[in-house]
């Protein structure tokens, strides 16, 4: 007996339908399919921040080279934020640096799957983002490494041509507002948080708890605290379940 992809149920190893299964839910060409998907929202995305940080006097070279050294939109609209703002550039790095230290314990955690040598690893690595690492997560700590990869294959391109459009098209923000590309980045994340919560009861459970501590913290912090609050429900998660499982 093998089980199927995902934890949903068993079925025999020469079951047709479980090697079809494995054939569309894994491997290069999933990753490709779900990366060529997120691709898109990723490139709308590039296009708004080329035309925001141009607007704010970066030069294109700058911008393009940003998004293809960096390629982190949360990171790289931080980095554009503060600068905006008359922040100097340690206090843009430090903001970028502090959104972009989640990827330690996800690559951490995929640490596992990757291949080869400490080179080859550490470019393998760099294919942890959040769409793609989440689209890979198999279960039990393990990852569809071809996934992965694939997925963020597809992402790359799609944000450096995009950032490259937005950079050197002249466009206004007002073309921004008016097609609604402000509002692809938390639709993004959106995206990426219905997808968890339906495929985990313990993703729900963490998503529930996580609101409730928000909205209560919101009240007497700023709104940034507040939502670096939500990730004390993860680790309150964790520790519950290290008890449990010593118990």
């Amino acid at each position: 007996m093998t089980e199927r992809p995902g934890g949903l149920g068993t079925a025999p190893a020469g079951d047709p339908q479980s090697r079809g299964s494995d054939a569309t839910s894994r491997g290069w060409r999933a990753g490709l399919r779900i990366g060529t998907t997120l691709a898109a929202s990723s490139f709308a995305l590039a296009i708004s921040f080329g035309v925001e940080a141009r607007a704010h006097g970066w030069s294109p070279v700058a911008i393009v080279l940003f998004s293809l050294l960096v390629f982190s939109g949360s990171a790289q609209f931080s980095a554009l934020t503060v600068l905006a703002g008359g922040g100097g550039t340690l206090s843009a790095v430090g903001s970028a640096a502090l959104i972009n230290a989640r990827y330690l314990p996800m690559a951490a955690a995929a640490a596992g799957s990757f291949r080869g040598g400490r080179w080859r690893r550490g470019l393998e690595a760099q294919a942890v983002v959040d769409g793609s690492w989440i689209s890979a997560y198999l279960g039990d700590g393990r990852f569809d490494r071809e996934k992965m990869i694939g997925a963020t294959a597809a992402q790359w391109p799609a944000w450096v041509v995009g950032t490259a459009l937005g950079a050197t098209l002249h466009l206004s923000t007002t073309f921004i507002d008016r097609w609604g590309l402000d509002v692809i980045f938390p639709a993004y994340f959106l995206a990426l948080l219905v997808d968890a919560l339906r495929s985990s009861a313990r993703a729900r459970l963490i998503a529930t708890t996580s609101a409730l501590i928000a909205a209560s913290v919101v009240f007497v912090a700023p709104t940034g605290i507040a939502l670096l609050s939500c990730s004390a429900a993860a680790l309150l998660n964790l520790l519950l379940r290290n008890v449990k499982d010593t118990a």
